[in-house]
């Protein structure tokens, strides 16, 4: 089984920032398999399922992705039912679990991938990792660094729309994802 996560906040409010690329991605690539999403109370989130691929979308905003997550893999048994006692370098998630997500570290129109690395202050990825006692999970990584005031607190930058033109090319990078 494999599950594959975008990371976003929940609402028409949040809907096309900077901070929902992963939702964004997983909203475009659910589409074009012709699939559905339904809320699932018991995960906290949007799910749609594919054979073995379950998609999921977090709808407990950004800094609790973990929770749904660990729900989520919890009820499939794709972790130790005992994870308080996991030391984090032993669960290995990266055939497991993919998650995707905005980086502001990374250039507008550029997507990375990343395997067991930290979450580089992105909240939803160390609530993840907290929740799930690891960072050995597989990310791609979606650039949402543009044209950012110095000034500009970073959460005000993440929380704000793309710009039209940025929308072209966030919407671009999304389609070549292959996951």
């Amino acid at each position: 089984m494999k599950i594959i996560a975008g990371l976003g906040n929940p609402g028409e409010k949040y809907k096309y920032t900077r901070h929902n690329a992963g939702f964004m991605a997983l909203d475009h690539h659910v589409k074009k398999q012709g699939l559905d999403w339904e809320y699932n109370k018991k995960f906290e989130a949007d799910i749609a399922k594919q054979g073995d691929v379950i998609y999921i979308k977090p709808k407990t905003f950004m800094n609790e992705s973990g929770k749904s997550l660990n729900a989520l893999m919890s009820y499939y048994k794709l972790l130790p039912k005992k994870l308080g006692f996991i030391k984090e370098k032993d669960l290995d998630l990266s055939d497991t679990l993919i998650v995707i997500h905005d980086d502001l570290d990374i250039e507008l129109g550029k997507c990375k991938e990343s395997i067991d690395s930290r979450s580089a202050g992105h909240n939803g990825v160390n609530s993840i990792i907290n929740h799930l006692k690891t960072k050995n999970f597989k990310r791609l990584r979606i650039g949402i660094m543009g044209d950012k005031p110095k000034q500009m607190p970073t959460i005000n930058y993440v929380l704000q729309k793309f710009r039209d033109e940025e929308l072209l090319i966030i919407n671009s990078v999304i389609s070549e994802i292959k996951i």
